[in-house]
């Protein structure tokens, strides 16, 4: 599109002047930093971006913490059901026990929960 394509498709479509449709084209394919430009590069750079890496992430080496509380609690809730002839399985962790009673299938977890904050 020409100047001058430009300049009559912005007097039409704004309703204005061809002075300012003239000064709307200048300031649009000038090279000049403008006042208002300038602020609006300068906002746009203050905003956070947020990227993903290419790098992988590290995997956590954290080892998890048995409880000896708990794995007691587990071991005598565990001997009292032996003692009812219950069928205990296998124990996988300090927190859960599975067992059948009676032809059914049952479960029991522990928590733990957190001290109320004062």
């Amino acid at each position: 599109m020409t100047k001058e394509q430009e300049i009559l498709k912005h007097m039409e479509l704004l309703g204005i002047s061809r002075e300012e449709a003239e000064q709307l084209w200048e300031d649009d394919h000038s090279d000049a930093v403008l006042p208002e430009v300038a602020e609006m590069e300068r906002k746009a750079k203050k905003l956070k971006r947020y990227e993903k890496s290419d790098a992988p992430r590290k995997p956590s080496s954290r080892e998890r913490k048995v409880d000896p509380d708990k794995k007691h609690l587990i071991d005598c809730i565990r001997v009292l059901l032996e003692g009812l002839n219950a069928e205990v399985t296998p124990l996988t962790n300090e927190t859960d026990l599975h067992f059948t009673y009676g032809g059914a299938s049952y479960s029991v977890k522990l928590t733990k929960h957190r001290a109320p904050k004062a």
